[in-house]
């Protein structure tokens, strides 16, 4: 497989791996009670530090991805101030990129790698990530995900036709953009379809419910003949403008019960086909139709205003249901790391309204309008359909690592708890109602249990260590192998064997992974 370089791409390749984890602290003021409001979740903080707190509870369960990241026009005004560790790149930080800028494309794909990395940890295994973008970044996107994701797993590229065209072009007329679509694993049996319902064709016969479509002479047959007056062919006039081998192809396919005549005007009849709604999906056509100016208006309708080129519900939703149709659980989390004013939260509440399902969203965005944009569309669509739904607003807390630790900035016991599980097993912690503070127990994997002897106050813990009496009172409730995660030990190598204890030190040994 082909391999793309750029500057900076040994410095940001693992960059996501040395990330330091940061707490999430939840706004009240700013959340919304109401139905899943502590699984709803709106973040305000950089994107890259975002996603990396969420690995802990979410790795591996995320179902469809949808980001807008900036396209690298130079109009956008986008500053490139992830914190490597590169002499090249400490270069780059808090400059504008620009138009003209002769590395624009480098620092892109330094600022997108990591991002995407993560968002692959995050993505479940049958799921899918969509990318919007136009035709800057779109080859060097590509190239990318397929490093990232392996080429394999590339779905497919979509055209999202965005406008019906016009405007002062000098070269082409360009009313389209790219959507790149990848799964995390394509042999899990993921397939993108198309949801063909329109709801006022649908029609209920003998009790199930059938999508009518009238339209079939012209899509099987060929074009109409523009001398009927109506784009549909009337079955008293076929063998006139079709001729006997048309009308008697069809008469087969009447005869079968696959074509049904209805009566019409004037005495005439139509030719319609029923398919019965269970049958009426198929693999997503590689060309969505969602002019922009809809998200104008989607945005307009809530009373919002101050968000430039906001993407349209539609296109999400749509994009949201060809992933979702593989399921009937309906209770999938989708996630958007550039949330802009909210669209895709839009999309899953109306998904969910529809077809009565308990999708959740997570939305991140580093903006200052995070609240009065982004929360605040939110909101007002809950408001507007009077449901129940809820979210819980976090902003972006300190980091859980050895410099910030030391420095008396510390975490609540539940977030470093989940912290420490994912460090000792890989994995997240699905239980977290099974944490016991006062036992300072984390959790169970297999064969080990995971301690973590800590409080949330500087100086209790330069009083808390692994001592005789806790390590007889631990083993006694589990004999198993046991990853302690403490301050200090008081036991010998020979009585941590005994007791079957591998002792992590905290804050030093904070990044050991133990397995």
């Amino acid at each position: 497989m082909a391999s793309l370089n750029f500057k900076g791409k040994s410095a940001v390749w693992n960059h996501h791996l040395s990330v330091p984890y940061h707490t999430l602290d939840l706004d009240v003021k700013k959340s919304r009670k109401g139905a899943d409001s502590d699984e709803n979740l709106i973040i305000h903080g950089d994107n890259l530090l975002a996603l990396k707190a969420l690995l802990p509870k979410y790795q591996g369960r995320i179902k469809c991805i949808y980001i807008d990241p900036p396209y690298n026009t130079g109009n956008e005004n986008w500053v490139y101030n992830d914190k490597v560790n590169s002499p090249l790149i400490k270069e780059w930080l808090g400059k504008t990129v620009a138009k003209d800028d002769l590395t624009k494309h480098d620092k892109w794909l330094c600022m997108m790698t990591p991002r995407l990395k993560l968002l692959r940890d995050l993505l479940a295994d049958d799921g899918v990530i969509f990318v919007s973008i136009d035709d800057n970044e779109q080859a060097h996107l590509k190239n990318l995900m397929d490093e990232i994701f392996d080429e394999g797993n590339f779905i497919g590229e979509l055209i999202h036709q965005r406008a019906k065209g016009g405007g002062q072009a000098k070269q082409v007329v360009k009313g389209h953009d790219y959507i790149c679509a990848y799964a995390k694993n394509i042999d899990s049996g993921i397939v993108l379809r198309r949801a063909k319902v329109i709801q006022q064709d649908v029609v209920e016969i003998d009790g199930k419910e059938y999508l009518r479509d009238d339209d079939v002479v012209r899509k099987q047959f060929g074009k109409y003949d523009k001398s009927l007056g109506d784009r549909r062919c009337f079955y008293e006039e076929l063998e006139k403008y079709k001729g006997p081998t048309k009308k008697k192809e069809i008469d087969e396919k009447i005869k079968t019960g696959e074509l049904v005549l209805e009566k019409h005007r004037n005495g005439m009849r139509l030719i319609v086909r029923y398919t019965l709604l269970d049958e009426t999906s198929s693999k997503l056509y590689s060309i969505i139709k969602v002019l922009s100016e809809d998200g104008k208006d989607d945005l307009a309708d809530l009373g919002i205003q101050g968000f430039n080129y906001p993407k349209p519900v539609e296109l999400i939703r749509q994009l949201i249901q060809s992933v979702i149709l593989n399921s009937n659980t309906k209770n999938e989390i989708i996630l958007d790391s550039f949330a802009g004013s909210g669209t895709t939260a839009h999309a899953v509440i109306n998904l969910n309204k529809e077809d009565g399902g308990n999708r959740k969203f997570i939305l991140v965005e580093m903006e200052d309008y995070a609240d009065k944009i982004t929360a605040e569309r939110v909101r007002r669509v809950i408001k507007k359909d009077k449901l129940k739904t809820g979210f819980s607003f976090y902003n972006l807390g300190p980091a859980i690592d050895a410099e910030t630790i030391l420095t008396g900035k510390l975490p609540t016991y539940e977030q470093f708890a989940k912290y420490v599980f994912y460090l000792a097993t890989g994995k997240n912690l699905k239980d977290e109602k099974k944490i016991k503070e006062k036992e300072y127990f984390v959790g169970k994997d297999g064969n080990e249990t995971i301690y973590l002897l800590y409080k949330q106050d500087p100086e209790a813990l330069k009083t808390l260590a692994i001592t005789l009496d806790w390590a007889q009172m631990a083993h006694g409730k589990h004999a198993d192998k046991k990853i302690v995660y403490a301050p200090a030990c008081y036991l010998d190598e020979e009585s941590l064997d005994k007791f079957n204890i591998q002792f992590v030190s905290i804050p030093y040994n904070l990044f050991e992974k133990t397995t």
